[in-house]
């Protein structure tokens, strides 16, 4: 992700500004020469209930406090994201600017929402089907509302109800191979979900494919250099992602270290 926010922060079209990591360990890590980062605390022990991406709204609420940022609007943005091209602001003033999930309906299920907004708020359709990620957003807004975001967050996750309609969408512009088959004009990757092909280039999603590409394959470790290249008739989004990782692999210094070790 670094890498490619390099490549592309100063070309025509963009707006980006600085690069901060927030990582929400407590500790400093052996990445952080190589990238801007805050380091800030997680939740108490257990609050997180096994769950550590409830870190992330209690993690931006420190960086807010401690951080000096000089830039109005803010981008979060995550790990798996890739910058294929410059990121104009796509907010409009107060307005942010977010990417509708298609497994966030908030309208199916009305009943468990109103714990949490309740009907004097207005209609559950006003809540947008988007994560906290991809999204721009004023800084002054962020500011305002991640606490409210920490404790909602906080209270969902210790709702059984709750916990069980949303899971893992209680905390999660784009593109996501290998069901978007095109880049275009959009600004980044979210390689999200596996990529598995047979031979032929045909999609054999929910099976091991002859040839794939999925992140969890790399959970104790980075991906090696110089992946293997998808068969003939895979789309031009997965082309282009593995691709990408190939090119930010062979050019950051010390990889094969942080592979080997």
């Amino acid at each position: 992700m670094y890498y490619w926010y390099k490549k592309v922060k100063d070309m025509p079209g963009s707006d980006m500004g600085k690069f901060t990591r927030v990582l929400h360990s407590g500790n400093a890590d052996n990445l952080m020469e190589e990238i801007p980062t805050v380091v800030v605390d997680p939740l108490p022990e257990g609050l997180d209930r096994g769950y550590i991406v409830l870190n992330r709204p209690w993690a931006f609420v420190q960086w807010l406090e401690k951080a000096t940022i000089e830039e109005e609007y803010i981008l979060m943005a995550e790990p798996d994201h890739i910058f294929v091209n410059p990121l104009p602001n796509l907010a409009h003033g107060n307005s942010p600017a977010g990417y509708p999930f298609f497994y966030i309906k908030p309208a199916e299920n009305e009943k468990i929402i109103r714990k949490f907004y309740p009907e004097e708020k207005g209609p559950v359709t006003d809540i947008d089907p988007i994560g906290n990620s991809p999204v721009i957003i004023k800084k002054s807004l962020l500011e305002e509302i991640s606490p409210t975001w920490v404790n909602v967050s906080l209270r969902m996750k210790d709702d059984p109800q709750t916990d069980k309609a949303f899971g893992w969408v209680l905390e999660i512009l784009i593109v996501q191979p290998p069901w978007d088959l095109e880049v275009g004009k959009t600004f980044i990757i979210h390689y999200t979900y596996g990529c598995d092909y047979n031979l032929k280039g045909a999609l054999t999603y929910g099976k091991i494919g002859e040839w794939r590409f999925d992140k969890r394959s790399y959970l104790s470790g980075p991906p090696p250099r110089n992946l293997s290249l998808p068969p003939p008739g895979v789309p031009e989004s997965v082309i282009r992602l593995v691709k990408m990782v190939n090119e930010a692999t062979a050019n950051i210094p010390g990889w094969d270290t942080l592979t080997s070790g």
